[in-house]
């Protein structure tokens, strides 16, 4: 048994033992899940692999989460450093056509792509970026980074003055549900465990989980039997091998990263070691929003879709 293996193993333990701790029911209260959904919503943390999450005395909100819902424990993510993998992400480029992005990069004419994204194909979208204080923001390093907000990447993207907004607008639009289709929301470098060094860095990402999560948790969206929420990390660590493959690498723990399933139909306690990745996750997004499986994007079209795993 390899050593990711091991972990794997051992981490499964954890996740089924593991007490709820404190996490209201949330999944596995409904059984009919739609042929198509109205809401998929990621939220994407920072820098850290799988084994410095499940089961981590730091992460009890996340863990209880895990309990209370489903983990994909073979999940991987695409390349190291962090904008490889939010651009490949939503366009299913592969790693091969992401060099441009290997220096997390500010959006420029060097630093961007015209290739087709997620944000194209579905009926609605919104970015809700922490800390972001105009839309559509070029610039960010510290606190709001732009290289966590995929859209200003995105040169054919028309719309990203409009709906790549600040987070402070993602409570009026759960309030009135008006959320939209697809939702990408990306925490500050602190909230996201981006900045500072463990264990502060995840106690902070598990604290600003436990405080925003519910109120998605308990919008009507949710609570209608029509949303998923995708909560995951954009790569491992240490991140020191900048355009390597690792969608498909599982020896590598800097290329396994927990992604945690939410929906209404996903059993509590489910562990899928299936192999998964970002494209997985571009997937099994376009599959809940309907979109055609002719016109799925780049690499997911051949990446293992999530429904079955997590009943979706």
């Amino acid at each position: 048994m390899t050593r990711l293996q091991t972990a794997l193993v051992a981490s499964m333990a954890l996740v089924l033992l593991s007490p709820v701790l404190g996490v209201a029911q949330i999944c596995g209260t409904q059984t009919r899940h739609p042929r198509t959904y109205a809401h998929v919503i990621w939220i994407w943390m920072e820098n850290h692999s799988y084994s410095t999450i499940v089961g981590s005395a730091d992460a009890p909100y996340i863990n209880g989460l895990i309990a209370s819902c489903g983990v994909a424990a073979n999940y991987h993510n695409i390349s190291h450093p962090s904008l490889p993998n939010y651009v490949g992400a939503v366009t299913g480029l592969p790693v091969a056509d992401l060099g441009q992005f290997l220096t997390d990069c500010k959006p420029s004419a060097d630093c961007s792509t015209a290739a087709p994204s997620l944000f194209d194909q579905v009926p609605s979208w919104k970015g809700y970026m922490d800390s972001m204080t105009t839309n559509c923001q070029p610039m960010g390093f510290v606190g709001y980074a732009v290289r966590h907000n995929p859209p200003p990447y995105l040169t054919t993207l028309a719309n990203c003055g409009t709906y790549d907004v600040p987070y402070t607008a993602l409570q009026a639009d759960l309030d009135n549900d008006t959320l939209p289709a697809f939702s990408f929301i990306t925490p500050n470098t602190i909230h996201d465990m981006h900045d500072g060094t463990d264990p502060t860095a995840i106690q902070n990402g598990d604290a600003w989980l436990q405080s925003e999560l519910p109120n998605i948790l308990n919008s009507a969206a949710y609570q209608s039997g029509t949303t998923v929420v995708f909560v995951t990390f954009d790569e491992g660590e240490p991140e020191t091998d900048a355009g390597k493959d690792c969608a498909r690498d599982t020896t590598d723990e800097s290329c396994h990263i927990p992604t945690i399933v939410l929906s209404p139909f996903t059993r509590p306690g489910t562990v899928s070691m299936r192999l998964f990745n970002h494209y997985s996750l571009l997937r099994t997004t376009e599959q809940l929003l309907g979109v055609r499986p002719g016109a799925y994007l780049g690499r997911a079209r051949r990446a293992h879709g999530m429904r079955a795993a997590f009943r979706l």
